[in-house]
C-alpha cells in the first residue's frame, strides 16, 4: 500500500444501530469514494471493548470514563467496518465530527445525527452516545483494526469508483 493509502477503523455504537442510521452513514462514507475492506454486524463482549477502550482512556479522562465507554459499547450491537483510502483516517475523522456531538459541526456524521454534550452525559451518569467511533490516527488504526477483525476477514478488491480517489500510476 502506498504511503498515502490508509485502512482506518469506524465503530456504529449502539445508538446508531438503534436509530436505524447504519445504511445512511455507510453511503457517506462510499460517496466519498472510501472503499469498505471489512463489514460486521457483532455484540462486542467486554475483553474486546477492554481491548479497544484501553487504559490510556482511563489515564487520559479517567477510569470512570472508560468504564462508561465498555458499558456503552457492549449495551447492544455494533457495525465493525474497515474503511480504506487515501489519508483515510484523517477524512474519515472529518466526516465523523467532535467527539462531544453538540460542538460537532454540521455537515458531520455526529453534527448532523446528534446532539448531547458531555455536561448532560456526565449529569446522567452514563457514557456519550455518539453514534460512532473512528480512528485517531494510522498507529491506533492499525491497532483497532486487529482488535476488531482478523486478516481473513479484510477485502482486497478495487471497486469502480475508486478509479477517480485511488490513482495508480503504471
Amino acid at each position: 500500500m502506498s504511503q498515502t493509502l490508509e485502512k482506518s477503523l469506524v465503530l456504529l455504537k449502539p445508538d446508531a444501530i438503534d436509530r436505524g442510521l447504519i445504511g445512511e452513514i455507510i453511503t457517506r462514507f462510499e460517496r466519498t469514494g472510501l472503499k469498505i475492506a471489512g463489514l460486521k454486524l457483532l455484540w462486542s463482549d467486554k475483553d474486546t471493548a477492554l481491548k479497544h477502550y484501553t487504559e490510556d482512556l482511563a489515564e487520559r479522562r479517567g477510569q470512570h470514563v472508560r468504564d462508561l465507554m465498555i458499558e456503552m459499547i457492549t449495551s447492544g450491537p455494533i457495525v465493525a467496518i474497515v474503511v480504506e483510502g487515501v489519508e483515510a483516517v484523517e477524512v474519515v475523522r472529518k466526516m465523523v465530527g467532535e467527539t462531544e456531538p453538540k460542538s460537532a459541526a454540521p455537515g458531520t456524521i455526529r453534527g448532523d445525527y446528534a446532539h448531547l454534550s458531555f455536561k448532560y452525559a456526565d449529569a446522567q451518569k452514563v457514557g456519550v452516545f455518539n453514534l460512532i467511533h473512528a480512528s485517531a490516527n494510522v498507529e491506533e488504526a492499525e491497532v483497532e483494526i486487529k482488535t476488531w477483525f482478523q486478516d481473513f476477514e479484510l477485502q482486497d478488491y478495487k471497486p469502480d469508483y475508486t478509479k477517480h480517489t485511488i490513482v495508480e500510476k503504471k
